[in-house]
C-alpha cells in the first residue's frame, strides 16, 4: 500500500533529520518550517492518510478480513511449511479424484504406526481395526461437511455429485488398500507355514 503525503504550501518542506543552516532558503514573507514543525506536518499527514485507509476499509471489511487472515496463518505455518502455505495448498487438485487421493494417502498412512501400537497382535486383525478406525472417521467427516454444505444450501448438482464420487473414491481407495495389506499377510504367513 502507498501513501501520499501532501505538504502544507504555508510551511517549507525540510529534511527533518538536517540541521536548520542546511534548509532551503524561504522566499520574502514566506514561513520556514522548523525540523520539528515539519515532524510535526509529516506526523498529521500520516495520520490523516491512516485514517482515510481507515475509512476505504471499512467500504471492504471481508476482503480486509481474508487478506489478515491468509497473512496471519501463513506466518505461523511459514516455519513449517515454507512460504504461501495457503496459497499453495489452494492451488492443489480440488476434484473429487484429487480430494479422495489425498484422504487415502493421509489416512493410510498411519498404517504402520497403529500395527506399532499392536505389537505382538494378530496383523489381519490390526488391519481390520485400522480399516474400521478409518472408514469410522471418514464417515463422520462426510456426514459433517454434507450437513454444513446442506446447511448452506449448496448441496446439490455439481456440488452433491463432486462430493458423491469422493465418498465413493474414498472407498474404493480404502477397499484396495485393505485388499494389497491382506494380500501381502496372507502371503507373509504362507512363507512362514511353509518354513
Amino acid at each position: 500500500m502507498s501513501l501520499s503525503i501532501t505538504a502544507n504550501s504555508s510551511l517549507l518542506s525540510a529534511d527533518v533529520n538536517t540541521p536548520k543552516a542546511a534548509t532551503t532558503a524561504a522566499k520574502p514573507g514566506e514561513k520556514i518550517a522548523t525540523p520539528a514543525q515539519a515532524r510535526s506536518q509529516l506526523n498529521a499527514s500520516i495520520i490523516t492518510a491512516s485514517f482515510e485507509v481507515a475509512i476505504n476499509s471499512q467500504n471492504e471489511p471481508l476482503a480486509l478480513l481474508l487478506k489478515t487472515a491468509i497473512t496471519g496463518i501463513n506466518d505461523l505455518l511459514q516455519p513449517e511449511f515454507g512460504e504461501n502455505a495457503l496459497q499453495r495448498a489452494a492451488s492443489q487438485d480440488n476434484t473429487a479424484e484429487g480430494t479422495a487421493g489425498r484422504i487415502v494417502s493421509l489416512s493410510t498412512g498411519f498404517y504402520e504406526a497403529f500395527k506399532n501400537q499392536h505389537v505382538g497382535e494378530d496383523e489381519a486383525t490390526v488391519l481390520k481395526n485400522f480399516m474400521t478406525t478409518l472408514r469410522s472417521g471418514f464417515e463422520q467427516g462426510y456426514k459433517e461437511a454434507s450437513n454444513i454444505l446442506q446447511g448452506l444450501n449448496v448441496l446439490n448438482g455439481d456440488v452433491a455429485s463432486g462430493i458423491g464420487k469422493t465418498h465413493e473414491l474414498v472407498q474404493q481407495g480404502y477397499a484396495d488398500f485393505e485388499a494389497a495389506q491382506s494380500s501381502r499377510i496372507s502371503g507373509a504367513q504362507s512363507v512362514t507355514a511353509e518354513i
